[in-house]
């Protein structure tokens, strides 16, 4: 029954996938003209998906990864004396550059 199931769930994915696939023809054998053709059409998308989640999402993992840090930073302060301000800077430095990244990173690449 689960080979089954599994057979029936790749089967609709290769068909999901058929069907949401967009096929790019080369006009006349102008084989750059179809990429940067099918590039230009889903540059706003990727934009778009890159704005709205992968960004956020980093900035998440690296804002819990720096408070994380500044935490095990101070109970090894309180147990050494000693205040390790590197790994903590390193993470801020990361969070302040992908927090700001959206703004700049579009220019850069000429979207």
């Amino acid at each position: 029954m689960k080979q089954k199931k599994r057979i029936a769930m790749i089967f609709m994915a290769l068909l999901a996938l058929t069907a949401l696939t967009t096929t790019a023809f080369a006009a006349n054998g102008d084989v750059s003209g179809a990429i940067q053709q099918t590039w230009t059409a889903a540059s706003a998308q990727v934009k778009t998906v890159v704005d709205s989640v992968v960004f956020p999402a980093l900035d998440m993992i690296l804002a819990i990864a720096f408070f994380v840090k500044v935490g095990s930073a101070y109970f090894d302060y309180r147990q050494r004396g000693q205040f390790e301000w590197t790994p903590p800077a390193i993470l801020l430095v990361c969070l302040i550059f992908c927090l700001t990244a959206p703004s700049y990173i579009w220019g850069i690449i000429g979207m």
